[in-house]
């Protein structure tokens, strides 16, 4: 099969849609489901992203993406009990390396991960399979599926989830088109390989880079390579934490990722692991609540007459303060960025969200400012002398 009919492209005024290949066959099998456009535009992005993941760290990789970007990344690290009480994980449950890999990625962005689409470098197992089957997600990729995890996604959205099987072994062609305004424009493929011989360059008085910071660097890069840019991401632990995507200012960049990674750290606090939920909210309302809980916005879930549909009792807000004063206490991120820093204002916003290893191109005419304030911190600082644009 080398095309494949698609319902529409984008929006569905835009017809006729399909996917085809130019020569020789598609690298997929369509296993459940009936996937569209933007679909199909999540999963090879997606996979690209899991499968170089899983090369540069030799660990098991997940993603989760919406509208053509990470809202997570993350490689199969074990969960620790407080990440299965934020990702809703029952704590008996068996759980694979890939599983944890995925649930840490889905975990990054719990909202921006609604209705995702899932991509797994290693094979599907049940693991993963019955995790993803209480999420809203539209479809998933990966190389291959068990038998038992394949009917466990053929039963999820009432036999209509998207599962798609991709051929480990494809390898694309070198040169890439892309039309725009009936205007061909082609391109050499990005195969710029990314590990940890591209960390060698530390510019900062601090040299200090130990084995968990250079993965958390790498998933940054690698991160950054498939997401729209401009773009920033914050990763702690082998997971995303943070991604700002698409921003046409690099500081609103690390802004937005720094927020998301400040919102990630705040779902920690005792007091939201405790917010006394009642038993039948759904699992698309909670965190939806803890988001709005943890927000400036709070009151929105705590009004009268609100607050008695989604908590058993009514919950005390978090004050500004305490909320400073808990994010202050996140330490050991890793921040990296698709081009360079033009100024050290990011690096301070980085600051403020525990950041201490930084990852980004160099080649501003600020650099020095750049690498002063990476100093004046403490941090450790890496040039990798490339820029990872996506669009």
């Amino acid at each position: 099969m080398n095309e494949l009919e698609l319902k529409y492209g984008c929006n569905p005024n835009q017809k006729p849609s399909r996917i085809f290949m130019r020569e020789g066959d598609l690298p997929i099998r369509i296993l459940n489901g009936r996937p569209g456009y933007i679909n199909f535009m999540d999963a090879f992005n997606s996979w690209q992203l899991v499968r170089e993941l899983k090369a540069a760290t030799g660990l098991p990789a997940a993603a989760s993406f919406k509208h053509v970007s990470p809202a997570g990344a993350a490689v199969g690290l074990p969960l620790s009990e407080v990440d299965k009480k934020i990702y809703f994980v029952d704590e008996n449950a068996e759980l694979s390396p890939i599983a944890c890999a995925y649930i840490r990625a889905r975990g990054a962005d719990r909202l921006c991960s609604y209705g995702d689409w899932a991509a797994l470098s290693e094979v599907c197992d049940a693991a993963t399979a019955r995790y993803l089957k209480e999420e809203v997600s539209d479809g998933v990729i990966a190389p291959g599926y068990t038998d038992e995890a394949l009917a466990i996604l053929k039963a999820k959205k009432k036999g209509g989830y998207n599962v798609v099987q991709i051929d480990p072994d494809y390898v694309p062609a070198e040169q890439e088109f892309k039309d725009v305004f009936g205007i061909t424009f082609q391109q050499g493929r990005n195969n710029f390989r990314i590990d940890e011989e591209l960390l060698g360059n530390i510019v900062t008085k601090n040299k200090d880079l130990p084995r968990q910071a250079k993965i958390d660097m790498i998933l940054a890069l690698i991160t950054l390579k498939y997401t729209q840019s401009n773009s920033v991401c914050y990763v702690k632990d082998g997971q995303a934490i943070g991604v700002g995507a698409g921003q046409q200012s690099r500081i609103h960049c690390t802004r937005l990722a720094g927020q998301k990674a400040d919102n990630w750290y705040l779902r920690q606090h005792p007091r939201v692991l405790a917010l006394p939920f009642r038993d039948d909210i759904r699992r698309p309302d909670r965190d939806n609540a803890i988001d709005v809980y943890t927000s400036d916005e709070w009151e929105d879930v705590l009004a009268e007459g609100v607050w008695q549909n989604i908590f058993k009792f009514r919950p005390e807000p978090l004050t500004v303060e305490e909320k400073k004063a808990w994010i202050a206490t996140q330490a050991g991120v890793t921040v990296g960025s698709d081009a360079f820093f033009p100024f050290g204002d990011n690096v301070e916003r980085a600051r403020k969200s525990g950041v201490q290893y930084i990852a980004e191109p160099g080649g501003s005419i600020r650099d020095d400012n750049v690498i002063a304030t990476a100093d004046k911190y403490g941090m450790t600082m890496c040039f990798t002398g490339m820029r990872l644009f996506h669009h």
